[in-house]
């Protein structure tokens, strides 16, 4: 009897250390929902359906703090819709408002108004999401995407500040991964981090998802089941898709178009697809073109991700503590007093101070910086040397929409281009500021165990 009791323990002590066996306190859950409107409701400058649109949330819970990771394919996230989702988030589902990281994709090809649901799409996902909870482990791997290019020129015709392809200009190459996985390694989701623009399918005016919606989906799709894939959008502010038809032919068949009817729009960019003759053959095929070339990029892109979630990922852990913050910060503002898109110094006057909130997600070893707004690459790289954590990126257009406008870097104040134009902030305070603020929230954010 006394020999088999020591089996009997030994056989236990075997099954409790087996990866199938083991329990961790932490647990992931994720899921998607499809907040594709309906063809009826569309705003009448938009033609149709490309691909469908989707909200995506990843939660996250250990010893009772909980997170939430949404990803939203929109072009932005109004005030309104950060601070109702937070606030139903933290009443429904437990999760304060500091542990939420809502990002928006930032495809151009999404209407801006109430035509799409988003609210009750992230709240279903993160309902669905906390339903799926089970034990995990995460682990943190890198890889190299060749799809952005920066896109401040000086262009060679004209000899003035313009869009499109500086292969010598800064753009940062990264693809952070996230792998969330269960205790056998079979993946439950991915959150994935880059810098690229999504405008490639804005000329067809059709609902899309662009390159980060091909993304996803190719992700998803290769990993099968119920894998959820969230694209996190990095330091984009000045990171165009490295081909972009809007910024050769596509753009010079809309110039002349407009020349003919009296109209000079070659210092301007109309919104979508405005005033492209879509009979002419020849923007039939630039268009037909551009939808294959989001399906290419976003095969790309995704293909890189799921390279690193096979061969790049470090050792996964289990115990993994959630800790989030959350922090206004403010620089001197500026109005322009003046117009053009590119090319030239802009005149301003003195304007009120401009807000920006920060966001802190620290998960483990691992540090996710929002900022609200749409910055420069040159300060999500800073804030990644800066930053005390070797595992860190930077989030944009994430919990509302700062009244900034784009966020340059010091440097780039000095280009005539259209985002450093349209900039609300004056130049020599908001790098600095938001680099300082994210690597302190880090500090104070470190996981008490």
């Amino acid at each position: 009897m006394k020999h088999l009791s020591v089996c009997l323990l030994v056989i236990m002590a075997a099954l409790s250390t087996s990866p199938a066996a083991a329990r961790t306190g932490f647990e992931v859950g994720a899921a998607k929902i499809d907040v594709t409107p309906a063809a009826s409701r569309l705003p009448k400058a938009y033609r149709g359906i490309l691909d469908h649109i989707y909200a995506r949330a990843i939660v996250l819970e250990n010893d009772g703090q909980k997170a939430a990771l949404i990803t939203l394919d929109a072009g932005r996230i109004p005030e309104k819709l950060w601070t109702d989702l937070t606030t139903r988030i933290a009443s429904e589902f437990g999760i304060p408002a500091a542990n939420v990281l809502l990002t928006a994709t930032h495809t151009h090809s999404v209407p801006r108004d109430d035509t799409v649901n988003f609210e009750d799409g992230a709240i279903q996902s993160v309902r669905q999401a906390m339903a799926h909870l089970q034990p995990a482990q995460m682990a943190y791997g890198a890889g190299s995407a060749y799809i952005n290019v920066n896109r401040n020129i000086i262009d060679p015709k004209t000899h003035d500040w313009w869009e499109g392809p500086n292969y010598a200009g800064v753009s940062d190459k990264t693809v952070a991964v996230l792998q969330f996985q269960d205790l056998n390694g079979k993946p439950i989701a991915i959150y994935y981090n880059y810098g690229v623009h999504g405008v490639i399918t804005g000329t067809l005016d059709l609902i899309s998802g662009d390159i980060q919606g091909a993304a996803s989906r190719y992700i998803e799709q290769s990993l099968g089941g119920d894998v959820v894939a969230l694209y996190s959008n990095g330091p984009a502010g000045d990171q165009n898709p490295i081909y972009f038809q809007q910024t050769y032919d596509l753009r010079d068949i809309r110039v002349k178009d407009y020349a003919r009817r009296g109209i000079d729009i070659s210092n301007a960019m109309p919104p979508g697809g405005e005033g492209l003759d879509r009979s002419d053959p020849k923007v039939r095929l630039l268009m037909d073109q551009q939808k294959q070339m989001v399906l290419s990029m976003g095969q790309m892109l995704g293909e890189e991700v799921l390279h690193v979630s096979r061969a790049n990922l470090e050792r996964p852990v289990g115990d993994v503590a959630i800790s989030g913050l959350e922090r206004s910060v403010t620089c001197p503002g500026r109005v322009r007093t003046d117009s053009g898109r590119a090319g030239h110094a802009g005149a301003y006057a003195d304007g009120g101070p401009v807000a920006i909130r920060l966001s802190l997600l620290r998960i483990g070893d691992t540090a996710i910086g929002g900022v609200n707004a749409e910055v420069f690459t040159n300060i999500g790289l800073r804030f990644k040397r800066e930053s005390p954590l070797k595992h860190s990126m930077m989030t944009t257009l994430t919990n509302g929409s700062a009244d900034s406008g784009y966020i340059p870097d010091d440097s780039a104040f000095g280009y005539e281009t259209f985002e450093v134009l349209s900039s609300r902030l004056k130049p020599g305070c908001a790098e600095t500021t938001i680099v300082e603020g994210l690597v302190d929230m880090i500090e104070q954010a470190e996981p008490k165990r």
